[in-house]
């Protein structure tokens, strides 16, 4: 969830102002990891899913500002579109008795949250990109009220300078030009967070970039954008290109795009927030009052305003937060790859394997990183996009191999121990990994499941815009239900 910021006209005086509390933000950084600032007890983690507002009929419903006015809940928010709203699920130690709560926590959440949208005429739905957008959904009038998404829109394209051109090969071809940023909203993610020391960011960080690309074929939900079939997780191509800011040139220069893998192992979070300095100019330059080092200097932890603000326009697949909680300052890491959808069992099976699978890597005598080139991880992560479950990656020892093998032979296993290591419940793990092990076996994602179901409504005669809305009713209908995508039947 992004910082709400106030509209107003930008100075070249405030670029200016904005780069040097950044910088000064970095320095003190710095300091407080050398003099051990941060305190750390046991791992925390948190949940953040974006979902997607729709009307009777399965199609976008533009009322977000409504529906969170019915539900009044501080845990829901706005997000870029007016038909997003966000819920955040609040911070629990991992592998504590709330860890065993979270998901009936969510389901809860969630039927507070559908019964308010459904007194409004609407409902919701968790997938990655809403399968009934039409390109004329996408306007900036789709934009949500808060001053935070304007100004954005307004910033990324006078950074650009001309439209962005989205180019999407699939099993079918996309391509549109566009001049705003409303295409993002398209892309809705389950993001999940892990609280680490400033001794353990590095590996976990590591850690999870190098299998983003296996999370993103287990858990692919996004085969569908305006009508086309293109990727299994067209979410990740997507979100790449729309909120780009450089226009051909700077890009055949090399600039960092926005939307980043990153491009090295890291040995400390400082290389990424140092990174974020020195390749991204400013979009939201405003100033905090805080004087971070006065701050420091009296005993006080700093909120380093703006090195924070700049990191949240910077869009990682795998990105470092610092954030003072109750008067501490700690570090997580945020991980952005996954779609939301299709049910609460099959997020919270995906966090099981995130959080167990990353802790055996980070912790490893011989990381991953060691033997892995970074190219080739994300290199895994874009083929997996495209192919979904289906596709093929690189693993060291292994070379390339399907990724529901790998996770069969060598993943699971490991996220198996590492749930252990966390002291999560057996019966609870046994659930949750079960549920990856039956999308191995079976080969069935959200992905699969809409493309099958598509399938089979247009053989038996019904047009793509036809299908594509009377499969999302169905997927409404089989999300509520709570059994796991794998067991989903084709067809209406």
């Amino acid at each position: 969830m992004g910082k709400d910021v106030p509209r107003f006209a930008i100075s070249g005086e405030d670029r200016r102002r904005y780069r040097d509390k950044v910088r000064r933000n970095l320095d003190v950084l710095a300091r407080m990891l050398r003099e051990s600032q941060f305190e750390f007890d046991r791992p925390h983690i948190g949940l953040e899913i974006e979902l997607n507002l729709v009307d009777g009929r399965g199609e976008p419903l533009m009322r977000n500002a409504d529906v969170l006015k019915a539900i009044a809940d501080p845990r829901w928010a706005t997000e870029l579109g007016q038909f997003n709203i966000e819920m955040n699920i609040p911070p629990r130690e991992l592998g504590g008795g709330g860890t065993g709560e979270l998901e009936r926590e969510i389901l809860g959440y969630l039927d507070h949250a559908i019964a308010r949208a459904t007194e409004l005429g609407g409902g919701l739905i968790m997938v990655g990109i809403l399968p009934t957008l039409r390109e004329s959904d996408i306007g900036e009038e789709a934009l949500s009220a808060n001053d935070r998404y304007k100004l954005l829109n307004e910033q990324i394209f006078a950074a650009r300078g001309e439209e962005m051109h989205i180019r999407i090969d699939g099993a079918e071809r996309l391509a549109i030009d566009i001049d705003n940023i409303a295409p993002e909203s398209a892309c809705t993610s389950a993001q999940f967070h892990l609280q680490v020391s400033p001794d353990g960011f590095a590996p976990y960080w590591n850690a999870a970039q190098a299998i983003s690309g296996v999370q993103v074929a287990l858990a692919a939900n996004s085969p569908f954008l305006f009508g086309r079939q293109l990727w299994h997780e067209t979410r990740i191509t997507l979100f790449e290109q729309a909120t780009d800011t450089r226009p051909v040139e700077l890009q055949s220069q090399g600039v960092r795009p926005r939307v980043w893998f990153g491009e090295r192992w890291i040995t400390s979070v400082f290389d990424l927030f140092e990174e974020n300095t020195r390749y991204f100019p400013a979009l939201l330059p405003l100033c905090e009052e805080e004087d971070p080092i006065a701050t420091l200097e009296r005993g006080d932890i700093p909120q380093l305003g703006e090195l924070s603000l700049h990191n949240g326009t910077i869009y990682r697949w795998n990105r470092p937060i610092y954030a003072v909680v109750d008067g501490r300052p700690h570090l997580r890491v945020e991980n952005r790859v996954l779609p939301a959808g299709p049910t609460v069992a099959d997020i919270v099976a995906n966090g099981a394997f995130y959080y167990g699978l990353v802790r055996m890597l980070a912790e490893e005598e011989r990381p991953i990183w060691t033997r892995m080139s970074f190219r080739t991880a994300e290199d895994n992560l874009h083929r997996a996009a495209r192919d979904g479950i289906g596709a093929s990656v690189h693993w060291p020892g292994y070379g390339e191999l399907p990724v529901a093998e790998l996770t069969l032979r060598k993943l699971l296993p490991l996220a198996y121990e590492g749930l252990d290591k966390w002291g999560v419940d057996p019966a609870r793990r046994d659930r949750l990994l079960g549920i990856i092990e039956q999308r191995c076996l079976t080969g069935r994602t959200g992905a699969s499941w809409q493309i099958e179901t598509v399938r089979a409504m247009e053989e038996s005669g019904r047009d793509r815009q036809e299908a594509l809305r009377l499969m999302t009713r169905r997927y409404i209908e089989l999300m509520r239900t709570n059994e796991p995508v794998h067991t989903w039947p084709i067809g209406a």
